[in-house]
């Protein structure tokens, strides 16, 4: 039987994690990450009849009985990771409609998934009926996507134009926008549910006050999307007490779509 180990996506969730606590994302505990597994990619390196023991949910999530999901702990330091990963981290599958996880392998010290794990599986639920090829899910706390949310409007359009406007990149990599909550208690199934409904419409869901939410195919496209959100915000907080003098226009947006090939949200640029 193969190191689990040495599985491509074991090895780059464990390098991604590092990375958002290195850029200061996930201070402490904060943040969680989980990843759609196929059973073909574990069954060469897991005993999957072997389950330590079964954790209860708290929700439902019948589309997703039987799927494999590698998920980050509740409580555990994305610093301690790359170290200690069979304790931070977890192999689960979906049970009784989704609402039992049996654990084929981590959390050795006793440990569950992340408390967020509803937000994940339900916008897991959400992504994949609209992109068979998703996989990822990622929550964190970037410092300026979290502090334009306390002083910029929290219409999604308004805050989206605003970082788009803020360089070229921006409607490239996120055309479909970003969507906003407002301030709603976390580890919830209600903001669970609130953020599966805004994943329908983009991958990006900014939690006022507190992170965001990325769904993507691979953990690259995820920390992408909160990478390129993340700096746009930066550059908003420097400048928005200043007069602009200069911005990317409406029509400066049609052509980066004409040119890329992609097409802005509906009814969000004028």
């Amino acid at each position: 039987m193969k190191d689990l180990m040495t599985l491509p996506v074991m090895t780059e969730l464990i390098r991604t994690v590092t990375n958002m606590y290195a850029h200061g994302w996930d201070e402490r505990n904060g943040g969680n990450v989980s990843v759609l597994l196929d059973e073909a990619e574990l069954a060469d390196c897991l005993d999957l009849n072997r389950v330590h023991r079964s954790i209860p949910t708290g929700f439902d999530a019948p589309e997703l009985d039987g799927r494999y999901f590698l998920v980050t702990g509740t409580g555990k330091y994305f610093k301690n990771v790359q170290y200690e990963p069979c304790k931070n981290l977890g192999i689960v599958r979906l049970t009784d409609g989704g609402r039992q996880a049996e654990l084929l392998w981590g959390f050795t010290d006793g440990g569950s998934f992340t408390s967020e794990f509803a937000a994940h599986i339900m916008s897991h639920a959400v992504r994949l009926r609209l992109d068979p090829a998703h996989r990822v899910v990622m929550h964190c706390h970037p410092n300026n996507l979290v502090a334009m949310s306390f002083v910029h409007s929290l219409d999604e359009r308004e805050f989206t134009r605003t970082l788009w406007q803020m360089e070229t990149e921006c409607i490239i990599v996120f055309p479909d926008g970003v969507n906003v909550l407002p301030w709603m208690l976390c580890g919830t199934n209600e903001i669970g549910l609130a953020t599966a409904g805004k994943m329908q419409t983009a991958r990006l869901v900014v939690w006022a006050n507190h992170g965001i939410y990325a769904a993507g195919r691979d953990l690259d496209e995820c920390f992408g999307l909160i990478e390129t959100a993340e700096k746009a915000a930066e550059i908003y907080l420097k400048i928005a007490h200043l007069p602009r003098l200069n911005t990317i226009t409406d029509e400066d947006l049609h052509k980066v779509e004409a040119r890329y090939g992609v097409k802005a949200r509906e009814g969000w640029l004028k």
